[in-house]
């Protein structure tokens, strides 16, 4: 056997890069667990990143919500105490002149004069009628406005709604009773706009 024949008889092993070479379906080398595709990945990581921001940006708007109910009911508590303030102020003004209107029907109603002409006892029945419409009329927008008018005569002195301008002793009568009532109290929404000014027995 020539040179040239042992050159072109097969071996009994070759390298295994001409295995590979001539097996035309080699088996895939197992390269440990498979992995997910990256494709998959890049699509899935946008997708979390924009429900991240929805959660995010609709927590936003939710704080921003409660924030502005809070403030509009801040705003419309502050009005609704201003408006009460103002009307209260109001009010206290108009006070005394309730009051005079009431000492002047006393003193037309005190006047009993025998000697007096038969016109002018007239004259004085009309002024005082008038007076007292207008009271009537002033009490009824008061009213209309939440304010009520108390007369605590024959009550128990109570310093939350009575201030005590003097005592005196006054028979059958128990300490710490309102013998007289000078000027009439006023309330607002139960609550006291002017205490009424009282005398006490002592």
């Amino acid at each position: 056997m020539t040179a040239r024949d042992e050159a072109a008889e097969p071996a009994g092993e070759q390298e295994p890069a001409n295995e590979a070479e001539r097996d035309p379906n080699p088996e895939p080398e197992d390269r440990g667990p498979r992995t997910e595709d990256s494709s998959e990945g890049e699509a899935e990581e946008p997708l979390a990143k924009a429900l991240r921001e929805r959660d995010r940006y609709l927590e936003l708007a939710q704080r921003t919500q409660a924030d502005f109910e809070n403030w509009r009911k801040r705003v419309a508590k502050e009005a609704a105490a201003a408006g009460e303030r103002a009307k209260s102020g109001l009010v206290r003004e108009l006070l005394p002149v309730v009051d005079n209107l009431e000492r002047a029907l006393a003193t037309v109603e005190d006047a009993g004069d025998p000697g007096r002409a038969r016109g002018e006892e007239e004259s004085e029945q009309h002024l005082a009628e008038g007076v007292r419409l207008v009271h009537s009329e002033l009490l009824a927008v008061l009213e209309r406005n939440g304010v009520e008018q108390f007369d605590p005569r024959g009550e128990t002195f109570d310093p939350e709604v009575h201030e005590a301008l003097s005592t005196r002793a006054e028979d059958g009568a128990k300490p710490g009773t309102v013998l007289d009532v000078v000027e009439k109290g006023y309330k607002t929404n139960g609550a006291v706009l002017r205490p009424a000014r009282v005398v006490v027995s002592g």
